[in-house]
């Protein structure tokens, strides 16, 4: 006669050591009233300011969260808020100068905006007039526009080169040096460079606004070369597969099917390495020059962009040249925001779509 003995099933009890306790929802916000209470009590005993509050507050909730979480939830759980705590401390930390130059531009910049000041130039025709900051604007938009003429199709098809035809050889292997050394190189020379190619082509003394757009791109190309061919890379290889299996020649697969996926992204790209040399100032001082009239033909004569505008008043000293300086940033930084904006919606709307 045989005994059948049935085992009971295995239940999870608060002695299991998977089961552990876990801290409220609100203790990050509680460690973090704590920190703050503790600091403030400190600083004003010591008599410190408003800096060494936040930097102790920082520091005591950098340590009470963690010490919390070790009591209660065990030494891995009080690492991970270690380090969320040292992760949000640091970004908190970069933060700090963004915010604080925008905020400066926006408060000393904003009183000098308005209609006169956006529609104006330097040139005056009676002592009275009032002058702005058109000219730089227009130059600054021109001496871009073909910065990127020269800059995209020359940084797309080095990409192109790179990851769908050269992959592997020791052309592309130089190419990406080459366009390593150019990411580093100073701006002051990249604009002795056009300053010296124009004096060879059309004499000393040559200034006008394509020679800054010159300069501008020896800046722009390594940044579209190495972000167009980062989006290249990360189109899956199956798509290419499949347009191989039905027959499409390989400069077809890269047009409709590679450069289609990742449009989106070298559209960003490309638009952020514009935004990066927007605000160049040594190049455009060296060859575009300055001037108080507002000139569109960027093949001959002097150009003013906002970047030079800048540092002139700034030299000047007065209080109404800083006025107009922190005018022309504030404009500056509008347009560099509008960029980014727009590679956002543009690398929206061109993003591959996904299904399920």
């Amino acid at each position: 006669m045989s005994v059948t003995t049935t085992a009971s099933p295995v239940t999870a009890t608060a002695s299991s050591p998977l089961v552990r306790a876990r801290l409220p929802r609100l203790a990050p916000a509680v460690a973090g009233v704590i920190a703050a209470s503790a600091a403030g009590l400190v600083t004003l005993t010591l008599g410190a300011g408003l800096i060494a509050w936040a930097i102790v507050a920082v520091l005591l909730f950098s340590a009470v969260l963690p010490v919390w979480a070790l009591v209660v939830e065990g030494r891995r759980a009080a690492a991970d808020r270690l380090a969320t705590s040292l992760v949000w401390t640091a970004f908190l930390i970069a933060l700090v100068p963004l915010v604080s130059l925008l905020w400066t531009v926006l408060v000393k910049g904003a009183g000098a905006i308005n209609s006169t000041f956006l529609t104006y130039s330097f040139y005056r025709t009676s002592m009275d007039q009032p002058v702005g900051i058109y000219h730089a604007i227009v130059g600054t938009l021109m001496i871009t526009l073909f910065t990127a003429i020269i800059s995209v199709p020359i940084g797309i098809m080095a990409a192109i080169y790179l990851v769908e035809y050269g992959a592997g050889s020791k052309i592309a292997a130089t190419i990406t040096f080459l366009v390593d050394v150019m990411t580093g190189i100073p701006s002051i020379v990249a604009g002795l460079f056009a300053y010296s190619l124009f004096a060879l082509l059309f004499g000393a003394g040559f200034n006008a606004g394509i020679g800054g757009s010159v300069a501008l791109s020896l800046l722009m190309i390594p940044i579209v070369v190495r972000s167009s061919e980062e989006m290249l890379r990360l189109v899956p290889d199956d798509l290419r597969e499949a347009a191989y299996a039905l027959g499409t020649p390989k400069w077809r697969t890269v047009v409709n099917v590679v450069l289609r996926t990742a449009l989106g992204g070298i559209v960003t790209g490309v638009t952020l390495a514009i935004a990066r040399v927007i605000g160049e100032t040594a190049p455009l001082l060296l060859v575009a020059g300055l001037t108080a009239r507002t000139n569109f033909n960027v093949f001959d004569g002097f150009m003013s962009t906002l970047p030079v505008l800048i540092y002139s008043q700034f030299r000047k000293g007065t209080e109404g040249d800083f006025a107009i300086a922190w005018g022309a940033a504030l404009v500056l930084v509008v347009i560099v925001l509008i960029l980014n904006v727009i590679a956002r919606i543009v690398g929206k709307i061109f993003a591959p779509k996904t299904g399920h």
